[in-house]
């Protein structure tokens, strides 16, 4: 009996920018889907967002295309082929083709409630106008604070080309801040555009998050880690979208309808980081013992110093940190600490001792013996523990 001719693997072309988190993440979901249902033969080559039109689409013989379109001609190229493919990036240059991607209502909606919940009662929102999903996550944003009862300011960010000068981009916004209400939380579209809040707010000497708090787009690692405070970001669920992308190129492959409606996943949540991890705080005389405590804590600031610079006295401080925070300022300065020990010891290997000193533990061995109770574990076993 003849042996039965082997099925060839599909050919699939992965036009994913490989310079991101989330990109590095759909492209994690779409090998998850073909090491369950594959194999397909991948072509993947290394891309920035705006990497020159794959030309060698014109005369490539395969049999499907996942891509994130940054251009009209890179659109008409796919067009081209002739080949079942799905986009990932926006329906601005769909071309017809199907759609899979972040649900931006549930973006601007989980940021609109991430700070409410903190007790902000003024909102911002930062944007470009360059492209519709920034437009759609802001307008769901402005939705749910107006249902809040409250408004919504907006600074519409010129389109990257169109900005002479970075200084005079910076200026304007350190401008629209100041004349902010405060304190407010702001909604940044992008992670690059929260990158820009904070450094106007640093410039500005404006206090993150206690008069400005900030949220991002996009979960980016090395943008939000970059930026003090680090840069709290909603993220997108790029494992999910990749897998159904890749499911959905399957079945157009397979000479299957595709689906009439966008495919839209929920984000996973937001990573809070230090630019919009806390509640507001309405008494002045907290918010000045707070920041002053989170800019000086790992310097050695004690309670004593601390009452001397606000000329408030330490039962007086005591007791209305206790009514707005439910901590003593003691309690304060020791967890502001912790959180820089808990930093370094994941993000750096610096000894014990050099931590304790860095912090402003006086020996390392009170560190390790108030680490330990604190965290019911060593300062060794927390570092080499997962995060």
């Amino acid at each position: 009996m003849p042996a039965l001719p082997l099925r060839r693997a599909p050919r699939v072309a992965l036009l994913i920018e490989t310079t991101r988190t989330y990109t590095r993440e759909l492209l994690a979901g779409v090998r998850r889907y073909v090491a369950a249902h594959g194999p397909w033969s991948t072509y993947l080559e290394l891309r920035a967002l705006d990497s020159s039109p794959p030309t060698w689409l014109k005369d490539w013989d395969g049999d499907g295309i996942l891509t994130r379109t940054f251009g009209a001609e890179t659109s008409r190229l796919i067009a081209a082929t002739g080949l079942p493919a799905v986009e990932l990036r926006s329906t601005h240059f769909t071309g017809g083709r199907p759609f899979v991607g972040c649900d931006n209502a549930d973006i601007g909606r989980m940021v609109a409630e991430h700070f409410h919940e903190r007790g902000f009662r003024h909102f911002a929102a930062y944007s470009q106008r360059n492209e519709r999903f920034f437009v759609e996550r802001v307008a769901n944003f402005r939705k749910v604070v107006r249902a809040y009862g409250h408004r919504c300011h907006e600074l519409p960010e010129d389109h990257p080309e169109r900005v002479p000068d970075w200084e005079q981009s910076q200026r304007r916004l350190i401008r629209w801040i100041a004349r902010l209400p405060k304190p407010v939380g702001i909604f940044a579209a992008t992670d690059q555009l929260g990158v820009r809040l904070l450094e106007a707010c640093q410039t500005a000497g404006v206090p993150v998050p206690e008069e400005v708090a900030v949220v991002g787009a996009e979960n980016e690692e090395t943008l939000c880690s970059f930026t003090t405070p680090p840069l709290s970001s909603v993220r997108f669920d790029g494992h999910g979208v990749g897998y159904a992308a890749a499911e959905l190129l399957d079945r157009l492959m397979r000479g299957k309808a595709a689906r009439a409606k966008p495919v839209l996943l929920a984000p996973k949540g937001i990573v809070v980081r230090g630019s919009s991890g806390e509640v507001v705080i309405r008494d002045r005389l907290v918010a000045r013992a707070v920041a002053l405590i989170r800019a000086e804590a790992v310097r050695g600031l004690d309670v004593n110093a601390l009452t001397t610079r606000l000329g408030a006295s330490r039962s007086t401080l005591d007791r209305r940190m206790k009514s707005a925070l439910k901590r003593s300022p003691k309690d304060e300065i020791r967890r502001v600490r912790f959180r820089e020990v808990e930093r370094l010891l994941r993000e750096t290997n610096l000894t014990i001792d050099l931590i304790a000193e860095q912090t402003g533990f006086t020996h390392s061995h009170y560190l390790q013996t108030a680490f330990k109770a604190r965290y019911r574990q060593t300062p060794g076993r927390f570092r080499r523990s997962p995060t």
